[in-house]
Parts: C-alpha cells; structure tokens; sequence
C-alpha cells in the first residue's frame, strides 16, 4: 500500500513511523512545506509535559496513563533518549487530594499526595494559592520536543520504504477513482491509496465546510526564564501546575541535560483568535506573564526572562482535544487539531491513525475524538490547504 502524510509534526512523523512498522511491506511519502522535522510545527518546541492527572476528568486521566510507556516505547526504537521524568507535581484544594491520587493509582500510576505542609516544607520558593495540597506524579516529566523529532526523522530517513520530500507545498487533496491524490504548489500532483493530514492549525481549512466551526484556533503565550541565582535547585524541581489565582498558570523546570530554559504560561495568556499571524509575544501578554509569576515565585526576577514567543494550536470546540476525521471509505484521513494534548498522546494517536490508513483494527486510545473518528462525505472537489 502507498502512503502519503502531510506534515512533518510529532502526528506526522509518528504515523509514518507506524505505517512503515505495520504488518505488510507499505510504502510511505512524508511531505511538507519546509525541512523534515519542520521548524514550524507547532510540536517543534523545547520542551513539552506527559503526565496522566487532568483535575476532575477521570476519563482523560485513564487515557493518559498510558502515555509514560508509549514514550519510553518511541525512546527505544529510535535508540535516543528525550523523555525526561521529571515528575508532576499538580497543586489543588486539599479536601481534593486524595480522591484524584485515588482515581491516578488506580490507572497504574505511581504518585502520592502532599499536604500544605509538605508543599512549604518541599517548595519554599513557590507560593501555591492558599491551602493547597498537591498531588505529585513520579512517571511525569518533560520531553525535548526538538530532540524527539529530529530522532524521528533520523530514523525515517534511513528506512528503504519511506520517502522524505521537504519543500513541497501540498496546496490540495482530492479522491479520484479511489485515490487520493495530494497536489503541489508547483502543480505536480502524486497519487497514494491512502492520504494522511496533520498539518497543524492549518489543517482547520480542509474541514470548513463540515466540522469547521467545531474548532477553535487559540494563541499561547509563553516565556522563557534563566532563574540568575541557584539554577542547580530549579533543574531538580518537577513541573508545577496549579498555581495562580485561577488555578490556570505552569512552569516547566530547566532540565539538568539540556540548555532549554524554564518555560512559563498560563490559561490566562492563552485567546481565541482568528487566524495564525506573527509568533512574536505582544507586550501586553508579556508584561502579563511577567506579573503573574512576580507574585507565584518568591525572587522572581524580571531580567531573568530570555525570550517569549507565541504559538497556536486548534481544540475541538465541545471536548478540548484533538479531532480525527475520515473521507468517504477512508482513504483520506485529516487529525486537524493540535497542542500540547495531541504532543502528549501522539505515540497512542500515531498508532490510532496508521492502524485505520492501513486497514488493521485500530487500537483504543480513550480519547472519543480519535476513537470515534467523525465520518464525513467521500470528497468530492479538492480540499484546499
């Protein structure tokens, strides 16, 4: 079977990694506008979090336990290490404590709680809201996103059935008499008896006239921050969340091997918008972030923030997650929404999707958007990118 996928993102370069490694010798093309990994996409980052708990979603935290091995998997294939374990540590109410450590264990987790004393004792530089506990995941972590994908591509580059084309715009997809058929910018065209999309937020414009409105383009900012004093301290720190006023603002620690900076954002600096523009962070934003995390970490210095920059991610608009598509019988498949979700659960949607586009039965991820894909009309004019 041949197969093409659109997007050289974490879905994109995990599919073709799954669809060459499926029973039957197929044949895969990964296509994108820039290089392979693209610098673009927006799961080429420094860093990015796996963790299980998601406060008040059972459902979700079930489906997220699974992500540390699926991690660990992708690490021993492609024979590198990026997946660091960190640990996660999630402030909340305390009389809430033990029952999410309840639900997290009992999906396989290893974590335990912390009381407010705990926390003051343990992380006398960060000021969590008044009375909280926390629980704290030891198979969390932080994974080298750029790391990861240039692995990635490494190994695809080196497989005899995978074809890599960079710098080939795909402009449009069509079905023609059961093919899908992706066309470039140039107006060279290439057939493929399957076609894969996850291109990203651009993705969005293939689904316009059906499931369209149903996402939502969002813009983060984040900051990035060298702590001037005791850096050793900060690199042995988990990934906080919970913290703020609204519960809504994170940081990532440093990592003691890489020269990746903490990273730092909340909810609250996260807007829908209408379409992608600059990646530059506005003052506003900046200045907003700055403030916050004045108050939510004792010596915080201003000076100490490096960078900022801003990205974009689609949600679907009632669950918050990603979206998978299918054409017709399924020869053309679209993943059109994106985030620090989809980089979490990419390794379990990888397999979810190459699974459909190679005709095996697909295995569960828990996530009803991938597990239930939505079934749209066989295409019936090109779908323009």
């Amino acid at each position: 079977m041949r197969i093409t996928v659109v997007g050289g993102g974490v879905i994109g370069l995990l599919t073709a990694i799954e669809c060459v490694r499926a029973s039957g010798a197929h044949q895969v093309d990964l296509v994108d506008a820039g290089p392979i990994p693209s610098p673009l996409a927006t799961s080429n980052d420094r860093l990015r979090v796996t963790r299980a708990l998601h406060r008040g979603d059972p459902v979700l935290t079930a489906a997220a336990a699974g992500a540390h091995s699926a991690w660990l998997d992708v690490e021993r294939l492609l024979g590198t290490r990026f997946y660091h374990p960190t640990g996660a540590l999630t402030a909340m109410p305390a009389e809430q404590a033990n029952i999410e450590l309840a639900e997290l264990t009992a999906d396989g987790a290893k974590a335990w709680a912390l009381s407010p004393k705990d926390l003051a004792n343990w992380y006398p530089r960060v000021n969590f809201p008044l009375g909280s506990a926390a629980v704290l995941e030891a198979t969390a972590g932080v994974l080298l996103a750029d790391h990861a994908l240039v692995a990635m591509a490494r190994w695809l580059a080196e497989h005899p059935r995978v074809r890599l084309l960079p710098h080939r715009q795909v402009v449009a997809v069509s079905e023609v008499e059961g093919d899908g058929v992706v066309r470039f910018a140039d107006g060279a065209t290439q057939s493929a008896d399957r076609v894969v999309i996850a291109a990203g937020p651009w993705s969005r414009e293939l689904l316009a006239s059906s499931v369209g409105p149903d996402l939502t383009l969002y813009r983060q900012s984040v900051l990035s921050y060298r702590p001037p004093t005791c850096r050793r301290n900060w690199a042995e720190m988990p990934v906080v969340l919970g913290l703020g006023p609204n519960r809504d603002a994170w940081f990532m620690p440093t990592v003691a091997q890489s020269e990746a900076p903490m990273r730092l954002s909340a909810a609250s600096a996260c807007r829908p918008v209408e379409e992608m523009t600059d990646r530059g962070t506005p003052d506003q934003w900046r200045h907003h972030l700055v403030d916050l995390f004045t108050q939510l970490i004792d010596g915080f210095d201003p000076a100490g923030v490096v960078g900022a920059n801003d990205g974009y991610y689609l949600a679907e608009r009632t669950q918050g997650g990603p979206l998978l598509a299918a054409y017709g019988a399924g020869t053309i498949w679209a993943f059109a929404a994106c985030g620090g979700m989809s980089f979490k659960f990419a390794p379990q949607i990888a397999r979810a999707i190459a699974d459909r586009a190679v005709g095996d039965s697909p295995r569960a991820t828990g996530l009803e958007s991938i597990d239930r894909p939505r079934q749209l009309a066989a295409v019936g004019e090109e779908l323009t990118l």
